[in-house]
This record gives C-alpha cells, structure tokens and sequence, in this order.
C-alpha cells in the first residue's frame, strides 16, 4: 500500500513534482557533508540575478503546481456545496408535497363533512328545499368573493403564509353552521364558511403550483385525486358516527377542531420561499395583464377552458343518477351506480394522471381531455336510443369516459398558470373563480332547461361544453408554452423521482 507522501496529488508528491530540477542535479545527490562544486557554487556568487535564475523554474514549477491544486480543492467544495443544495431542495420539494397533500385530504374532508352533515343540519333548523338552497348559494357567493380576494393576497405575502391562516379557518368556520341556533344565524356564518373554503381553494393550489415547479415534473393530478378522497372519507366517517348514534353537532364540531389542528403540521411542510416581489413591467409588455406571460386574454381563455370543464363535472355529480332513473328507467337500487363509475374513473385518473401529462404534454392532455369527454356525454346522449339491453351499459361507459376526460382539466389549467411565471395568485384566483361559477351555475341551468324540455336536451350542453375545454384551452396553453418567460440561467436542481 502507498504510503500518504506518495499518493498523486499529495503535499509531498506536489513538492516533489515541482522541485524536479534540484532532485536531478548531482547537487542534490552528494551528501550534505561534502562541499558543493565551484561549478555550482558559481551562480550564486556572481550576482542575485544568478541566484533568481537558478531557483526560478523551481519556484515557478512549485507555484503553478500548489494553484492548480488549490483550484482543484476550490472546485471540489463548491461542487460539494452545489449538492449539498440540490438535495435540500428537492428534500425540501418532497416535504412541501406531502403538505399540499396534506390541505387536499383535509380540503376534501371538511367538504365531505359538510355535505354528509346537511340532511341533520335541515332537520334540526326545519329548514326545506328553499331555505337550504339559500344557505348553499351563500357558500358559494362568499367563497366567490374570497378567492378572487385570495389571488392578490398570495401574491404579495406568499402562498405558505396565505395556507398557514385559510387552512385552519376553512376547517373552523365549519363551527358556525354546525352551531347556529336559527336561519338567520346560519345565513350569516355560512358566509364566513365560504369565505374561509375559497381562500383555501386558491392559496393550496396556489402552492401546488410552485412544488410542481420545484419537482420539474407534473404531480398536481394526484393532489386533486387525493382531494376526492378526502371528501369519501369525511363523508364515510360521519355516516360511520351518524350511524353509531353520536349527535350529528359533536361529530361536526369535534372533526373540524381535530382537521383545523392537522393543519398545522401540514403547514410547516410547505416550501420556505418568499412571495415574489412586484417587478416593473417591460417595455414590450402588454399592459393590464397580471405578470409575466400571462395577458388578460390568456386568463379570460383559460377561464372559459374552466368554466366548461367545472360545468360538465357538476352535470355528471349532480344529473347522472338522475338521467339513469329518469331516462333509462333503471331500478332505485342502481341508479346511483352511474355517478359512482364516473367518480370512481374521475378519481383513478386523478391519482395516475401525472405520468400520462408528463408523457403527452399539457397540450395533448387537454385536447385529449375534451375529445374524451365530449365522447362521453354523446354516448349518454345515445343510451336511449341503443337496444334495451345495452342502454345501461353504454351510458356508463359515457359517464366513465367523461370522468376519465374532465379528471385531467383543472390539473393541466393549474399547470399552466404557473408555469406563466412567479406572481400567478390573481392569475389563478380568477381561473379557479371562473370555474367555480361553473361548478356552481351549471346544476342549476342544467335543471331550468330540463324541465322546460327534457333531460336529454339539456344534457347537450355540457356535452358541447365537453368540447369547448379543447378549444379554448389548447390554444390558450399553447401559448404559454410558446411565451413563457426563458428558464433562469442559474442552476436547476435536478427532477425529483421517487
């Protein structure tokens, strides 16, 4: 085994290189106890320049060697400290997406609880169709206003700060319903619950975005997946309790206490990055847009891609039952069957859509989204038209294609708004906005034009509306891909896999 002094790149071995002249003199191999020849002694006796001379390519050997080697040593740490960074950020990353997980299931649950929770809420405040229709309107108007309340607020303090405080409000303020004595209680406090929902909804997908661009891959699909089913469990376990005999107000008070709580270490997981700070806008750039690539017109684009994919969702959750019951004339017993295939195909595609977005890109997923769920809807359209023993069968075949096409719509519309650049919270606040109106007008038309015609006809509307998520959110995402800010020149931790 080498000793150290002879290892490549030692001290000793550097010295060595370097004083390669000397070693080869016959000075240097006499022994120091005889005298040195005159013929060596002579340089230094003649003059200093003689001496500088002699020892120069020595010395000049000796520096260049111990700088190459310092260089070296220099280039080592600072690449040891370029690692040491990349894998906190992606350890970091990986925190931050188990939290975004975290407000998704408890998003989810406390939605879950609510609507698990309202047949005993009507009951207890003798409320009817009407008065509870009113107080579901009010939840949505606060939620409304505080998402596009949420958008700016995100982008000054940050999405992490916004998630610290809607969080646990959103779960809180489910005590106000939960509690209220009367109507007029109720109608009040279920504002605050809405509003407490809505900045919630912005500032946690605020920040999935900014994971997704941490990871450098896509992984917002699964956080939505991961949001159905929170909202299966909350649902499940309060029939769980409802069933056992607990008093439907103790399991609503006790759960949203518990979730507010489990809030916080969800919180503490996000990434620690500070909310950009506002930057004048470029000369070439278009004015009243929001920040970097995206223009008022993108949003407005990517809104109406929203609005039509939240509008085809809530028709399936709240008309495909009833289009089985109705329409198809199938038994009580199985009716329910059709939007439980198109929940269950909604959230599978969900949870495993990221590699299919990775693999396709958001253009392609997008067009493919419209195309299979406008699919879906004309084979629901077609159902009473096939043999009897097939209508059943095709239009669940409709309803799964249709959950299989809208699962990837809000995903890829997320996406893109953050990859427009850094401030996207207004952005987004009135892309999620623009869908929520869908979600929440569409039931509504829907019934409207029903019982004016048919089931059928208007079930034509989100079917045409199935198709609208193609052409308008493909063009609107291509041309963010093709505006984009240019990547930063700084390093970019690598993808992180697991």
């Amino acid at each position: 085994m080498p000793s150290p002094r002879s290892r490549p790149g030692s001290v000793h071995a550097v010295a060595r290189h370097a004083l390669a002249p000397f070693t080869r003199s016959p000075v240097m191999l006499r022994s120091p106890a005889m005298p040195w020849p005159r013929s060596c002694r002579r340089p230094f006796a003649s003059s200093p320049v003689g001496a500088v001379a002699w020892f120069a390519p020595g010395l000049g050997r000796l520096v260049a060697a111990f700088m190459a080697w310092l260089r070296s040593a220099v280039a080592s740490l600072t690449g040891t400290v370029y690692a040491l960074g990349v894998n906190k950020s992606l350890i970091d990353a990986r925190r931050a997406r188990v939290g975004v997980f975290g407000f998704f299931v408890f998003a989810g649950f406390v939605m879950g609880l609510w609507a698990a929770g309202l047949p005993s809420l009507n009951d207890r405040l003798d409320l009817g169709p009407r008065l509870l229709g009113t107080v579901l309107l009010l939840i949505s108007g606060g939620a409304l206003v505080s998402m596009l309340a949420a958008g700016p607020l995100v982008d000054r303090y940050g999405s992490r700060r916004v998630c610290w405080i809607a969080g646990p409000l959103s779960a809180l303020a489910l005590l106000g319903p939960a509690l209220a004595p009367s109507y007029a209680t109720l109608a009040a406090l279920a504002v605050v619950f809405g509003i407490g929902l809505g900045a919630c909804e912005v500032a946690m997908n605020a920040h999935s975005v900014e994971v997704e661009r941490a990871y450098g891959r896509p992984i917002i699909s699964a956080f939505h997946g991961t949001w159905s089913l929170g909202g299966a469990a909350g649902g499940a376990l309060t029939a769980l309790f409802l069933r056992a005999g607990v008093d439907p107000q103790l399991v609503l008070v006790v759960a949203a206490v518990v979730v507010a709580l489990l809030y916080l270490p969800a919180a503490r997981l996000l990434l620690p990055s500070a909310p950009a700070s506002p930057e004048p806008a470029a000369p070439g750039e278009a004015k009243g847009g929001t920040g970097g690539s995206l223009t008022w017109g993108l949003i407005a684009l990517l809104g109406l891609a929203a609005f039509a994919g939240h509008l085809s969702e809530g028709a399936a959750i709240d008309w495909a039952a009833l289009h089985a019951r109705w329409v198809l004339g199938t038994d009580p017993a199985a009716a329910p069957l059709a939007y439980t295939i198109f929940s269950v195909a909604m959230t599978t595609v969900r949870l495993l859509g990221d590699p299919i977005r990775a693999r396709l890109g958001s253009v392609r997923t997008i067009q493919l989204a419209g195309l299979l769920a406008t699919a879906g809807y004309a084979l629901v359209l077609l159902s009473p038209l096939v043999p009897e023993g097939l209508r059943v069968a095709c239009a669940w075949t409709g309803w799964a294609l249709a959950g299989v096409g809208l699962a990837t719509v809000v995903p890829v519309l997320f996406s893109a708004v953050g990859a427009a650049g850094e401030r996207v919270g207004r952005a987004l606040a009135m892309v999620t906005a623009f869908g929520y109106s869908g979600l929440l007008l569409g039931p509504a038309v829907l019934g409207y034009v029903a019982d004016a015609a048919s089931l059928p006809v208007a079930l034509i509307i989100p079917a045409a509306l199935a198709a609208v998520v193609t052409l308008a959110g493909a063009p609107a995402i291509r041309s963010l891909l093709r505006v984009s800010p240019p990547a930063s020149t700084a390093p970019v931790p690598e993808p992180a896999r697991d």
